[in-house]
């Protein structure tokens, strides 16, 4: 798995603890505002950034 992968599995499941969401819930939402393509576009800058920016940008991009 690339190192691209990696990290939207990580990003994902660390928005869905902080959310307290299944993982249907997570699917449906990340699908609806395209986040899982956000992630990858946005690698390279988030990847060095922490959980709680990561969430907080994830929050954000959502309500744009």
């Amino acid at each position: 798995m690339s190192a691209q992968g990696k990290f939207i599995i990580f990003c994902a499941e660390q928005y869905k603890a902080a959310k307290h969401l299944t993982g249907k819930q997570l699917s449906e939402l990340f699908g609806k505002y395209h986040v899982w393509e956000y992630l990858y576009s946005c690698f390279e800058a988030l990847h060095t950034t922490g959980t709680n920016y990561i969430i907080e940008d994830i929050d954000l991009y959502i309500g744009a």
